[in-house]
C-alpha cells in the first residue's frame, strides 16, 4: 500500500460513520493495493432490518449493497430465506478489516453461513461482485458521510 493511501485510510477510519437522510450511506472499499472502490449501502441497524436485509428483492444495483452493524463484535450467522437473488457476503472486523468473504450465496437456502470469527458488520452485495472488484479478506471497509444513528 502507497503511503499516500495509508494516511488517507487512517484518517478516514478516524472519522465517524455517517448515514444519510435516507437511511443510506457510502461504504469505501480500500483494497490492499491501494485500489479504493465503493458501494452505496442500506444500513440495517436494528434487530428488524438486520432480521429483514435483503429479502424478497429481485435485483441489486452493481454498486448497492447492505450493510448490517451489529453495535458490537458478535458470532454472525446468516442465511438467505425469502432472499432471490444471490449474494455475496464479506464478514468485516470493528476496525474494518475484511475477515471473510462467503460468495454467491444461494438463494432461498436456509443453511446459516457463519462468520469465521466475531465481526461487527457484513456487507452483503450483488453475488459474484467482490470478485468482480478484487475485494478479498485483509482489504479496509469503511462508511462515508453525515452522523450515523447507533445500532440498537
Amino acid at each position: 500500500m502507497k503511503f499516500g493511501t495509508c494516511v488517507v485510510l487512517v484518517a478516514l477510519l478516524g472519522a465517524a460513520p455517517v448515514a444519510f437522510a435516507d437511511g443510506t450511506a457510502r461504504l469505501l472499499v480500500v483494497r490492499a493495493d491501494g485500489v479504493s472502490v465503493w458501494f452505496d449501502v442500506e444500513l440495517a441497524l436494528s434487530a428488524a432490518s438486520r432480521s429483514r436485509g435483503l429479502m424478497q428483492r429481485e435485483t441489486l444495483a452493481p454498486q448497492a449493497g447492505m450493510w448490517f452493524d451489529f453495535g458490537r463484535d458478535v458470532q454472525v450467522a446468516m442465511w438467505m430465506k425469502d432472499t432471490l437473488i444471490a449474494l455475496d457476503m464479506a464478514f468485516v472486523a470493528a476496525n474494518g478489516e475484511v475477515i471473510d468473504i462467503h460468495p454467491r450465496a444461494e438463494p432461498l437456502s436456509e443453511t446459516l453461513i457463519r462468520a469465521p470469527q466475531a465481526v461487527r458488520y457484513v456487507l452483503e452485495t450483488a453475488g459474484g461482485r467482490l470478485a468482480d472488484l478484487a475485494v478479498t479478506a485483509g482489504d479496509r471497509m469503511l462508511l462515508t458521510g453525515p452522523s450515523l444513528p447507533k445500532p440498537d
